[in-house]
């Protein structure tokens, strides 16, 4: 079909993109979801675990990282070629990201056994948290290389606007590891180390059945290193956007121990209440790139331009709406993770700003869906490496260096999402993301 005769079809609908967005809503919050079940079976061992699940936790968060970066590259290409009319070339997209997904798998389970003691002791400001955090952590690793299979193979159908199978794959997987998590941390008697092994149960069944599912949509399995390199060189401007996301991460953390158990204790409860947000926010943005990506893929301007002012309304109004929840449940929640009083008290220090910023992170997820389904990546690494150097990082910082507390951590985070919202919001009006083509 030509680009002409693709621009005069009607535009993708509000209930097309909700056909997409709500099983993606399930798949994305599923995992933070078992991580808040997991915070909270841990956090009634006491402070110390606690805070181990948060220094661990945000290493592992590294693994996620990556998962991220397999996920959000593949899609954007496999949606491409699907639009073009070429479904055989975005299935390949996920042969392809699934070896890569193995490798970085094995490496990263080796680097974790080596590395775990000296990083943990690193973020914790307290030995017996270090101890803790690091055996969580050996153990745990060996459930990344599933998480990374199930995230490239997220990707691929995702391009395909396949959501049903991932969300049957990553629900199932998820309910299991949820019900295994308090029965071998209590009846069993594993504690901490009964987290860990539910985290790497999830994670393997989660990832097996993408790989099956895989192995039964094409023949074509052999690795080609060139399709491989090409993948890479997409993810280059993603990774480093990545990392800037880590180091802002990894450093708020760092600097919540700094104030105490309690304080870091309140930041892992506030923080997995984020990501938790973010990844359901995040459905709206899977849909923009799968739909963005077919609709450039296949020369349709109007329609990619149509999704996106769609996608940016229905996420300003989600944010709102977990907003509206979050205030609603200010005096409650801390208590589903911890009975400790003084960890009630920091959190209540954060939580003006969690409410507060959650409209700003609604908009600002949905129009980065938009840019990486249509292959604007380098914008999204700039803007964000701008954001975390002149914002987070120099916020965070300095709260540390003026003792000013977990409000001080927050109120990096806020500028951090601020300076990405101008940015993101200037660069959809300008309309100089929408390049056509297959590739990009």
């Amino acid at each position: 079909m030509s680009p002409s005769a693709r621009q005069s079809e009607p535009s993708v609908g509000a209930r097309r993109i909700a056909q997409l967005a709500l099983p993606a809503l399930v798949v994305l919050a599923a995992e933070p979801l078992y991580v808040l079940v997991d915070t909270a079976v841990v956090g009634h061992l006491g402070r110390v675990p606690l805070a181990a699940v948060a220094v661990s936790g945000t290493v592992m968060s590294v693994a996620v990282w990556f998962g991220n970066l397999m996920a959000y590259g593949t899609t954007g290409r496999a949606a491409r070629r699907f639009g073009a009319g070429d479904r055989s070339a975005a299935v390949a997209e996920g042969v392809q990201s699934s070896w890569l997904a193995l490798a970085l798998g094995v490496l990263l389970i080796l680097l974790a056994q080596v590395a775990a003691g000296p990083l943990t002791s690193a973020l914790a400001g307290d030995p017996a948290t270090a101890e803790a955090a690091a055996g969580w952590l050996r153990i745990a690793s060996f459930g990344i290389p599933g998480l990374l299979l199930a995230a490239a193979g997220n990707g691929w159908m995702r391009g395909v606007q396949d959501t049903r199978r991932p969300l049957l794959f990553v629900l199932g997987a998820n309910v299991l590891s949820a019900i295994l998590c308090p029965l071998l941390v209590y009846p069993v008697g594993w504690g901490l180390h009964g987290s860990a092994v539910a985290n790497v149960v999830a994670q393997s069944v989660s990832g097996g059945c993408f790989l099956v599912a895989l192995i039964r949509a094409t023949r074509e399995l052999r690795p080609r290193p060139q399709v491989i390199l090409e993948q890479l060189t997409l993810g280059r401007d993603l990774l480093v956007r990545g990392a800037a996301f880590q180091a802002c991460f990894l450093s708020a953390t760092a600097v919540a121990a700094r104030f105490g158990v309690a304080a870091v204790g309140a930041h892992q409860i506030a923080l997995q209440l984020w990501f938790f947000s973010a990844l359901a926010l995040d459905a709206v943005a899977i849909a923009a790139q799968s739909l963005v990506g077919a609709a450039l893929g296949g020369g349709d301007a109007a329609g990619a331009r149509d999704v996106a002012r769609r996608v940016t309304i229905a996420g300003g109004i989600a944010g709102v709406g977990f907003a509206v929840l979050a205030a609603a449940g200010a005096g409650v929640v801390p208590g589903w993770f911890t009975p400790d009083p003084t960890v009630h008290e920091q959190a209540a220090v954060v939580w003006p700003w969690f409410v507060g910023l959650m409209p700003f992170a609604g908009v600002v997820y949905a129009l980065d869906g938009v840019l990486i389904g249509a292959g604007d990546i380098r914008y999204l690494r700039n803007l964000t490496l701008a954001a975390a150097l002149l914002g987070f990082l120099p916020a965070i910082w300095l709260a540390y260096w003026l003792d000013l507390g977990l409000g001080g951590v927050w109120a990096g985070l806020g500028l951090f999402i601020l300076i990405r919202f101008v940015t993101t919001v200037w660069r959809w009006r300008s309309g100089g993301w929408a390049v056509l083509g297959a590739t990009r």
